[in-house]
């Protein structure tokens, strides 16, 4: 296959996150058949069609899907060569850091990382965007070329994108919380999030037979436990959301069988050798709690 010149992968990446040529050739300053014209010699030296065309636009196909995520990452590559040059042999890192992160990891577990790495290394400015545990998830943003690295919960490794690194960092326990002093938390009604309930639990959850259907589904984990507070019901959560449990909420142990996920990082195998990446890995591993 003919190679992708840089143009061509920013166009692509242009065009995918515009939604159609015409915009992708104003944010780039080109002319709209210049644009057309690249897309479509990159579908040629690749052999697939990248693009559905349409009125409404241009929304890439999933080969297109793939390739765009490629692109991001290989341009990302170009824009850490000068950091990486930089900071060879002061064993530093300097430039910008991508990272997603699901909402309890975002506030508990990434800022003392961040505050000790940028403490080694002042040059990093970190870049945190706050992601869903939905779909693709936060190693979607990955596998996107959107995030030098993830936090994510980890289940089967045959639901990891393909081609991409990860590590557990830790395991936590669910625990149910209910209103303080209730004396049968078990017979209320089940508050829960769309993002609860992973692969890593399923199997846990089918086996209760005292677990209703959730009467009320919040849109994350804060909520429910607001709710829960308030004594609308109770909740089974994982320990990264029970550390903003206040004195409303009273925490059960699960008893010895109960679900246990694994938080850990996802990272591409490009972005796993840079310093930056690998410091910040280092601090994370040494977080406790």
């Amino acid at each position: 296959m003919a190679e992708l010149l840089p143009q061509e992968l920013r166009i692509l990446v242009a065009v995918a996150e515009a939604g159609g040529f015409t915009a992708a050739a104003a944010a780039l300053g080109l002319t709209q058949s210049a644009v057309s014209h690249s897309v479509r010699g990159s579908e040629a030296k690749i052999g697939a069609v990248l693009f559905d065309r349409g009125r409404g636009g241009a929304s890439p196909t999933p080969a297109g899907e793939r390739a765009v995520g490629h692109a991001r990452r290989i341009l990302r590559l170009y824009e850490v060569m000068g950091a990486e040059a930089r900071g060879a042999g002061r064993d530093t890192a300097d430039g910008v850091l991508r990272v997603a992160a699901f909402r309890s990891a975002a506030l508990h577990l990434l800022p003392p990382a961040l505050e000790r790495l940028t403490a080694r290394h002042p040059g990093i400015r970190p870049e945190v965007r706050v992601v869903r545990e939905l779909g693709a998830g936060t190693a979607g943003e990955v596998a996107a070329g959107r995030a030098d690295l993830a936090i994510a919960t980890l289940g089967d490794p045959a639901d990891l994108p393909p081609g991409l690194l990860a590590g557990v960092l830790r395991e936590e326990a669910y625990a149910l919380v209910h209103p303080v002093g209730h004396p049968d938390p078990r017979t209320l009604p089940l508050l829960d999030w769309d993002e609860n309930c992973g692969s890593y639990t399923r199997a846990w959850w089918r086996a209760q037979d005292w677990i209703p259907r959730a009467t009320v589904k919040a849109e994350d984990d804060a909520m429910v436990l607001t709710m829960v507070g308030r004594g609308l019901g109770m909740a089974i959560l994982p320990h990264l959301s029970l550390r903003e449990a206040g004195e409303s909420v009273d925490i059960t142990d699960l008893g010895p069988g109960r679900p246990v996920r694994k938080v850990g990082y996802v990272t591409a195998p490009e972005c796993a050798s840079t310093l930056a990446v690998r410091a910040l890995i280092r601090e994370l591993r040494s977080e406790k709690g």
